[in-house]
């Protein structure tokens, strides 16, 4: 009999969340303090190059490093890695220009344009819940974006960096929908590694655009960053052993709590009324999504447990 890989252990799955979770805003923070002097397609490279040797050695101690290599579909794998890489490099030009909590907070709408990404492109029907719970978030999103598009200046550098955060985070809608197909043929381990390796590749083409050979304690924050972001996509993957998605999902808010403490210690800056009140709004269209979702869960459940005679 084959051992099962999970267990339901919702403690240690939720502090394997909350870490990764952490690790991912002090990396953005890394990220951020390094905007000045590094390019943002250079930034790109050091955190997916340097998340590799750590991706393989996670892969090999789980002895799934024959996996995390194979794939059938290379074509799959390149699209998500140039939308990933787009999404990434993006954010990494937005932190340069906007305060830590504020690309935190827009970068919650994620899931709301994921939802009507869905509906558009692979024709998921959304009933008034989900219709309800993106109205939602589209209005916080408005009012976190008001205060730096109502001035109708487009050439103001906090303008840009939010224009180019909402794209970002459209796009990563685009690869949630694109990984959700993934997943039916590929293996979790290969989504994982082969995106770090061709996020790696496809930054390098952005090396004529002005790359710097950056200073000693630049060079380390930059290696740092690529593997702290190694060590977080382990631990959130981890995390998923232990308790369901559905479940974990409400603690991706505490980002906002890492952002603010980060930002005012490492940056000086402090979330406005404006922001909080927009972020609080997306905060609620996607918890009410996440409702929607478990009861479903539960509704799902109870109707194999009824139609299955082992139930």
């Amino acid at each position: 009999m084959v051992k099962s890989l999970t267990s339901h252990q919702p403690g240690r799955a939720i502090a394997l969340k909350l870490a990764a979770i952490a690790l991912f805003t002090g990396l953005s923070a890394i990220i951020k303090a390094t905007s000045d002097v590094v390019p943002a397609g250079e930034a790109v490279f050091f955190r997916s190059f340097f998340a590799i040797p750590v991706i393989l050695v996670w892969l090999s101690m789980r002895g799934e490093l024959g996996r995390g290599l194979r794939t059938s579909h290379p074509g799959k794998h390149f699209l998500r890695g140039i939308l990933g890489t787009t999404a990434m490099g993006m954010t990494f030009m937005g932190l340069g220009m906007l305060p830590l909590p504020e690309v935190t907070a827009i970068g919650y709408a994620t899931p709301i344009f994921t939802l009507i990404l869905a509906a558009v492109l692979l024709g998921e029907r959304i009933r008034l819940i989900r219709i309800s719970a993106v109205a939602i978030g589209l209005i916080g999103v408005l009012v976190m974006l008001w205060p730096r598009l109502g001035g109708g200046d487009l050439g103001d550098t906090a303008t840009i960096g939010a224009i180019l955060i909402l794209i970002a985070t459209v796009a990563r809608g685009v690869v949630q929908i694109h990984i959700r197909r993934m997943v039916m043929t590929e293996h979790t381990a290969a989504i994982v590694f082969y995106f770090s390796l061709t996020a790696s590749l496809l930054s390098l083409c952005t090396l004529p655009f002005g790359w710097v050979w950056p200073d000693p304690t630049t060079l380390a924050l930059l290696i740092s960053a690529g593997l702290v972001g190694g060590v977080a996509q382990i631990l959130v993957t981890s995390s998923y052993r232990f308790a369901p998605a559905s479940m974990l999902a409400p603690y991706d808010y505490s980002s906002m709590l890492f952002a603010i403490l980060l930002g005012y210690i490492w940056f000086n800056e402090l979330p406005t009324v404006v922001m909080l009140i927009g972020a609080g709004l997306v905060i609620a269209g996607n918890v009410l999504v996440i409702w929607r979702e478990s009861r479903l869960g539960l509704e799902r459940g109870k109707a194999r447990s009824v139609t299955d005679p082992k139930g």
